[in-house]
């Protein structure tokens, strides 16, 4: 058992490689890339913010790499190996990284950058050494950002340059309309061309004395538009140079800045060395949510307790109810009872879970009618100051106290995760039992004179537990993927509504984080259900 139990773990490695793989490859192709809802949101009210916030996010996630190359990297931050200087470890548990070092810019060998800035810097040994290092991390990553944001104005502009030329230039943009800086290297001396050119064509389209055919004659007020357009977008390149190499050193400096501030240890370093600044060991990085701006595992620890609450209190409640009336059925088969259950949960089951939260919400929340229930959240506001247990107070007021609380609020999602699997419960173990009700070990049980209750419950129901658990495995993670849903109706913050946030802000890190932890629980759940069928079935053995 020991080593079938090694061995699929060791399987379980590949297989989440695989699904991880998969969603890394959807999200790279996806129409507008990482962020796209934040320039479907934008419109055209603010572009040039939009394009420096695309160009960041390029920057961070190291889009222009291919995507083996991403995909990698995205290993390597949640590998508990790490290569490399040791991250540094906030008091609040928040891991701080060694800052990136910064792109070069832009097709250097046409506009030279500055010289590379070398700064001499002494950071502070007191009290204020955290609050300089932070600030210092604030002009780092800020000055960062704009930088990569003036690279992505200069590469517009090389843009509107090849559109103003026109061949040979304009056919080197890519199918988006951008230019590659790296395909551009001549770029100065097809303008000076061009713009010679131009300036030839107004001066002989304007010539009175010329003797050049009307036909074939330039016309004269096109070629001076054209002189104007190619001057504008020369002017525009280079001033978009120029900013960018300023932008360039300015980065660089702060980042020079806040490395030296780093070294200095401003916190405790993170993890354990096993090669002094080559090798060590970490817990696992997923990475920052850029739409929510916090760290990915700090989102999931809040949002995942409240979605294991509600699937461990309806996962229960759905075996306790299906199986023993699937039994009582089996037992009673033609009876009322039998017709009357499988009347009832097929009903039920053909009720989408969607319409079921809205009918929840309009009738039994709603106070136009029952107004039974609360409609979203999970507390009430006045939770913080509650009694973890229902109490009386002086005046004799009875409280129902934070846990009654929650309850009465996660009852109608509860609802509506369970109604859907009685069905599939019930009629599994109503099948099963008659299945061996039939066989010849009950009946030889019954001649010897067994009771029908130790028949039943000992023997029969037993032997039908192999389907059950076959079914666990598709259902306890499935209820985690309609939690999805139902939070959502029902304004839950668990991982449902994280993962919808995610999907919407095409989130990539948090996308992945949430992927990640979906497709472990599938795993572990088809290796509870090996383990569970051998504790049913003494038969079943792996050794």
């Amino acid at each position: 058992m020991v080593t079938y139990l090694v061995r699929r773990s060791l399987l379980m490695i590949p297989t989440l490689l695989g699904i991880t793989l998969m969603v890394f490859m959807l999200l790279a192709l996806a129409p507008g890339g990482i962020g796209a809802s934040m320039q479907a949101a934008g419109g055209q009210g603010n572009t040039t913010g939009i394009a420096q916030q695309q160009a960041y996010l390029e920057d961070r996630y190291g889009l222009s790499d291919p995507v083996i190359v991403q995909y990698a990297k995205w290993l390597s931050s949640i590998s508990p190996i790490k290569f490399g200087t040791r991250d540094l470890r906030m008091q609040s548990g928040e891991r701080v990284s060694v800052p990136r070092p910064i792109p070069a810019p832009s097709l250097p060998q046409v506009f030279p950058p500055p010289a590379m800035p070398s700064v001499v810097f002494t950071p502070s040994t007191d009290e204020s050494q955290i609050a300089e290092f932070k600030a210092l991390q604030r002009d780092a990553e800020g000055t960062r950002r704009t930088y990569v944001g003036s690279v992505r104005l200069f590469r517009d502009a090389l843009a509107d340059v090849a559109r103003a030329v026109g061949a040979p230039l304009v056919g080197r943009l890519d199918g988006k309309g951008g230019a590659k800086a790296n395909e551009f290297a001549d770029v100065l001396t097809v303008l000076d061309a061009a713009q010679a050119q131009a300036a030839q064509d107004a001066v002989v389209g304007t010539s009175a004395s010329s003797n050049i055919d009307a036909t074939h004659k330039p016309d004269a007020s096109a070629a001076t538009v054209r002189v104007a357009q190619l001057a504008q977008a020369r002017a525009k390149l280079f001033d978009a140079a120029k900013s960018m190499d300023t932008k360039w050193a300015l980065a660089e400096e702060t980042r020079q800045r806040a490395t030296i501030a780093f070294m200095a240890g401003p916190y405790p370093k993170s993890g354990f060395p096993v090669i002094p600044n080559l090798v060590s060991l970490d817990t696992s990085d997923f990475g920052v949510a850029f739409s929510k701006n916090r760290p990915v595992w700090d989102l999931i620890i809040e949002a995942l307790p409240v979605t294991l609450l509600i699937n461990l209190i309806a996962f229960p409640i759905s075996y306790l109810i299906a199986v023993p009336t699937g039994v009582i059925a089996s037992v009673r088969r033609g009876s009322w009872f039998d017709l009357l259950t499988g009347v009832l949960y097929l009903s039920l089951y053909s009720i989408p879970t969607v319409l079921a939260g809205v009918f929840a919400i309009g009738f039994l929340a709603n106070n136009q009618y029952l107004g039974l229930f609360p409609v979203s959240g999970l507390h009430d506001t006045t939770a913080d100051t509650m009694a973890f247990l229902p109490s009386t107070n002086a005046a004799g007021v009875y409280k129902c106290g934070w846990l009654l609380d929650v309850m009465w609020h996660i009852a109608l999602p509860v609802l509506c995760l369970t109604y859907g699997s009685f069905a599939i419960l019930s009629k599994q173990t109503r099948a099963s039992m008659l299945d061996n009700l039939s066989a010849d070990y009950v009946r030889t049980a019954k001649a010897k004179g067994v009771a029908r209750n130790d028949v039943v419950v000992r023997h029969v129901f037993r032997n039908s537990l192999l389907p059950l658990i076959t079914m666990f495995v598709g259902i306890f993670p499935a209820m985690l993927g309609g939690s999805v849903v139902v939070e959502r109706i029902f304004s839950v913050p668990g991982m449902g509504s994280l993962v919808l946030d995610a999907i919407s802000n095409n989130d990539r890190d948090l996308i992945l984080a949430d992927v990640l932890m979906i497709a472990a629980v599938n795993v572990f759940a088809l290796l509870l259900a090996d383990i569970l069928y051998a504790v049913a079935d003494p038969r079943v053995s792996y050794e």
